[in-house]
C-alpha cells in the first residue's frame, strides 16, 4: 500500500492522493516537448525548470502538463489556485483528527514534493503575491519550502518537478517579478487549427460522429478570430449536450434551420468510431438534425447571442 505519511524533522505529515484523470493531450506535440524539455536535468547538481503555461481559459493548459507528467511515469498533484488562496493552503494546514488531536496534512504541492511527483499549480495567477511569497525557495537553488504552521523546512525530492497554468484574462493578478523571473519557459498555447481541434473533440466525444464535430468545430473556428473565442472545452460541451438533446429526442425551437448543401471549404476527418445512433430509427441522424441539435446547444452552453458564429449559408 502506498505510504501516506511521511516524517519531516519530527511532524509527521499526512499526504494528498495524487490527481489521476482519463485525459489526453491531442496535437501541437510540440508544445509538449518543449514543457518536457523544461524538466531535463544533466547531472545532480543541475536542476529543472519551473516552465508556465499561458493561454485562454479552455484551451487545454492542465491537459498538457498532465499529459507530459503522466509520458515521464510519474504520479501528478494539482494544485487550484484562488483568489483566497492563503501561504498555509500551499504547504501544510493543521486540522483536528478524530481524537482531536492536531494532524499536519500536506498540500498537493508538498505530497509531489515528497514522492517525487509533478505538483500543477493550476491558475496560478489567481493567486495573490503573498502566497506565491511562500514558494520563492522552492523556485529556485534552494528547492525547499518552509512551513510557519509546523515549523519545518521541507526539502524537494530530486525528481521533483513543477509547472504553473496561467489564463490570459481580466479575472486575475499580476505575478509579483521576483516570481515571475523563476517560472520559465513560457509556453503559449493557443486556439488550434480546423484538424487538431476536430481531433480533439472527436477523441474527447467519441460518440459522436464526424458530421456533428464539424459542424462544432466550423462554429468554434469562426469564434476564434473574434473577442469572444470560445475555447475547446466550449466546444466538447457543446457537443456532448448535442448528443443528450438527440438521444432524449428533445430537439425544440420554432425555428427549424434548412442546410444549404455547399462546396465545403473544410474536409472532414474520418475516425473510426461508433456513429451516433437514433433510439427509435436506429439509423444515423439526418443533417437537419444535427445541425438543430448543434444549435440549440451552443444557444444553452453559450448563450443565444453565440449563434451568431454558426452560419448556415456555409454549410
Amino acid at each position: 500500500m502506498e505510504r501516506l505519511s511521511y516524517e519531516v524533522e519530527g511532524r509527521v505529515l499526512h499526504l494528498s492522493h495524487p490527481t489521476e484523470m482519463n485525459i489526453t493531450w491531442v496535437g501541437q506535440q510540440d508544445l509538449l516537448q518543449q514543457l518536457l524539455a523544461a524538466w531535463i536535468t544533466f547531472d545532480e547538481k543541475d536542476i529543472p525548470l519551473n516552465p508556465r503555461i499561458i493561454g485562454k481559459p479552455g484551451v487545454g493548459k492542465t491537459t498538457l502538463a498532465y499529459t507530459a507528467g503522466k509520458s515521464l511515469n510519474r504520479d501528478i498533484y494539482i494544485f487550484q489556485g484562488t483568489i483566497d488562496t492563503r501561504p498555509e493552503d500551499l504547504i501544510i494546514i493543521p486540522v483536528i483528527d478524530e481524537n482531536q488531536k492536531i494532524k499536519y496534512a500536506a498540500s498537493p504541492l508538498v505530497s509531489a514534493m515528497i514522492k517525487g511527483g509533478i505538483c500543477i499549480i493550476d491558475e496560478g495567477n489567481r493567486m495573490s503575491e503573498k502566497s506565491w511569497a511562500s514558494l520563492a525557495p522552492l523556485l529556485d537553488q534552494r528547492r525547499y519550502v518552509e512551513s510557519v504552521v509546523a515549523g519545518i523546512k521541507i526539502p524537494a525530492h530530486p525528481d521533483f518537478r513543477v509547472c504553473v497554468t496561467l489564463n490570459e484574462d481580466a479575472s486575475t493578478f499580476e505575478i509579483p517579478e521576483y516570481i515571475s523571473s523563476r517560472l520559465a519557459p513560457q509556453i503559449f498555447v493557443d486556439y488550434p487549427e480546423y484538424e487538431e481541434e476536430f481531433r480533439i473533440i472527436a477523441e474527447n466525444v467519441p460518440q459522436a460522429n464526424d458530421e456533428l464535430v464539424d459542424y462544432v468545430v466550423s462554429f468554434l473556428q469562426d469564434a476564434h478570430t473574434t473577442q469572444d473565442a470560445f475555447s475547446i472545452r466550449d466546444g466538447i460541451n457543446i457537443t456532448r449536450y448535442a448528443l443528450r438533446l438527440l438521444k432524449n429526442n428533445c430537439i425544440t425551437g420554432e425555428k427549424k434551420f434548412s442546410i444549404k448543401k455547399k462546396n465545403r471549404k473544410k474536409k472532414i476527418i474520418h475516425l473510426e468510431k461508433e456513429p451516433i445512433k437514433d433510439k427509435k430509427k436506429e439509423n444515423e441522424f439526418t443533417s437537419d438534425e444535427l445541425i438543430n441539435a448543434t444549435i440549440q446547444s451552443i444557444q444553452m452552453v453559450l448563450g443565444t447571442e453565440a449563434t451568431v458564429y454558426f452560419s448556415e449559408e456555409e454549410y
